[in-house]
């Protein structure tokens, strides 16, 4: 038997199916999830050498697979905290980063976050997104807008980001060498153009990610 709707009525059920997915994702990253202390830059500049090394230089590229190490400066600190609690726990998969984040307490965390983030990317008031965002990418304004600035602190923001890192991130969600369930399903829907496209969008958005800087000796 074959059911016909109107189109208005599948377009509000997406937008529903959307709206319930970011709420899923805002439980996922609550800060009751992801407890962490406040961090202090000053301490963590003495901390963050060893990210210095590739996070600190401009258009630094991962040995292999080659791809651009990514920006850190104006990132939330908070979802630099999560993003290493992943690299420990094995749900990001990074040899290096897993070697250097098994060593740090959560404390080292935020306070390298705090020097390595720098002065966060404020939203602007009436943002006008670079281009036109292609039509696989409407989920992603739950939780990344549509200029790519993180709608929480518990969420990245893509703006700026160098390209190449965005695809892989994406590849890895949808390939498994990152485990998150949320990530995981929209990833999983994606052609390898989609992922292509929805990482030059958001690699072009502006203001954007910077090279974290290194402490004024």
């Amino acid at each position: 038997m074959k059911h016909r709707f109107p189109g208005v009525v599948v377009t509000k059920f997406l937008a529903a199916l959307s709206l319930v997915a970011a709420s899923v994702a805002l439980a996922a990253f609550s800060p009751a999830a992801h407890a962490q202390s406040v961090g202090d830059a000053q301490r963590g500049a003495k901390l963050a050498y060893t990210c210095l090394g590739c996070h600190g230089i401009p258009n630094y590229k991962n040995a292999y697979p080659t791809y651009s190490v990514p920006k850190l400066r104006g990132q939330h600190p908070e979802y630099l905290v999560i993003a290493l609690q992943a690299y420990r726990s094995g749900e990001r998969s990074h040899a290096t980063m897993h070697a250097n984040a098994a060593s740090w307490t959560d404390q080292q965390y935020a306070d390298m976050a705090a020097f390595l983030a720098g002065p966060v990317i404020a939203p602007p008031a009436a943002p006008k997104p670079v281009g036109k965002l292609p039509a696989v990418g409407q989920t992603c304004v739950a939780c990344h807008g549509a200029d790519g600035i993180g709608i929480t602190p518990q969420y990245p923001t893509l703006a700026g980001q160098h390209a190449d890192y965005l695809e892989r991130a994406l590849t890895d969600y949808k390939k498994g060498g990152r485990k998150n369930a949320i990530m995981a399903g929209f990833a999983g829907q994606l052609s390898a153009q989609d992922i292509r496209d929805m990482a030059r969008y958001y690699s072009s958005q502006r203001p954007g990610l910077d090279t974290a800087k290194r402490p004024v000796r």
